[in-house]
């Protein structure tokens, strides 16, 4: 559930969520300062504004793709199922692809 703007104020949540430059080459990503207390409820908010974001960052159930590392101030998220990792107003998400290879 996302949170009224009139709530941010009050309690002052604004993290801020940046993607990839690899992801800005095939979808505009830009970075946002957004209202949710969860990460799920930020990406939702992104979503909002950027729907086509959605289908690279999360699957069809709604968890993170495999394919997708979210990190909040330099920490792997560890809820990559429901996304309910709390955040702070001084907080940064990024949002990027992981790597894999040998």
């Amino acid at each position: 559930m996302l949170i009224s703007t009139q709530n941010v104020n009050e309690i002052g949540v604004m993290p801020t969520v940046s993607f990839t430059s690899a992801l800005q080459r095939f979808l505009p990503a830009p970075s946002a300062q957004v209202a949710g207390v969860t990460i799920g409820e930020a990406l939702a908010a992104v979503f909002a504004s950027h729907p086509r974001l959605r289908s690279y960052v999360l699957d069809d159930q709604g968890a993170l793709r495999r394919h997708v590392a979210v990190y909040v101030n330099g920490r792997p998220i560890g809820d990559r199922i429901r996304l309910t990792d709390p955040l702070g107003p001084d907080d940064e998400v990024y949002v990027f692809q992981a790597l894999s290879g040998g």
